[in-house]
């Protein structure tokens, strides 16, 4: 397993799991979304030291590269140092200081040629984990990226699940309430109001009735008044004559000036 995989995939399974924590509770839509931000910002905190810890240590075996680098060039003009002031002893016929610059020459060489060995295999490793920092800088860029998003968008997320909620509410509510079901509140408080209206419409033609029973009683004496009244004329004698006609009102003589 890379580098790259140990740290991100690391990170990546920990924000899986918040996140599958957190909707497994179903807590307030805002409150897991701001959790949600919170962890996922731990998260890439947690990556970022990791990440700088990883280039920070390549850049140490750059610094080692580079001084494997100037440690071949260095032994090799000690090499070649070594090498000229030989010929430059022999040249004076001191065989034995130019056996002596030789071996040091020598000597040096293989210094060389260990560095070389060196930087030769620190070449394709230095390779590789520059890659790997790249990869690891892009994700926390991608990271970043989607925690704006997160950010930008949590309004939006949070008043679209307070929607969902009201309407499942207002759904539930519906479905608790039937106003066909005669048992229902609803139904028994309409019964109840038409008996009501009925009462009211009773007392008043109730009401009716013994009102025009009293006109019809008023009636009804007045009538008896009257026969009463002929009865006692008969008995004194008298003659049961019509009632009067009632005489004609003439016009009045209306003044003419001339």
């Amino acid at each position: 397993m890379s580098e790259k995989q140990t740290i991100l995939g690391r990170i990546a399974q920990l924000t899986r799991a918040n996140i599958n924590s957190l909707l497994d509770r179903a807590e307030d839509p805002e409150k897991m979304i701001d959790q949600l931000i919170r962890d996922y910002t731990n998260n890439i905190a947690e990556a970022e030291q990791a990440v700088a810890q990883t280039i920070g240590n390549l850049r140490l075996a750059e610094q080692d590269y580079n001084e494997d680098v100037a440690a071949v060039r260095e032994w090799g003009s000690k090499a070649l140092a070594a090498s000229q002031r030989a010929d430059q002893a022999r040249s004076q016929g001191d065989s034995a200081a130019a056996e002596r610059y030789d071996n040091l020459a020598k000597v040096a060489l293989q210094k060389q040629i260990g560095f070389e060995t060196e930087v030769k295999q620190t070449e394709p490793i230095l390779r590789s984990q520059n890659e790997v920092a790249d990869k690891l800088k892009q994700g926390l860029i991608i990271m970043k990226d989607r925690l704006g998003d997160l950010k930008n968008k949590r309004d939006q997320l949070v008043a679209r699940a307070k929607s969902a909620q009201a309407q499942s509410q207002v759904q539930q509510a519906i479905g608790s309430i039937n106003v066909l079901d005669p048992t229902s509140d609803l139904s028994r408080f309409e019964e109840q109001v038409r008996r009501q209206e009925a009462q009211v419409a009773g007392q008043a033609e109730l009401q009716a009735s013994s009102l025009d029973a009293q006109f019809a009683e008023l009636e009804e004496q007045g009538d008896m008044l009257e026969v009463e009244a002929r009865f006692e004329a008969l008995k004194r004698g008298g003659a049961i004559q019509d009632a009067p006609a009632q005489p004609a009102i003439e016009d009045a003589p209306v003044d003419q000036q001339q």
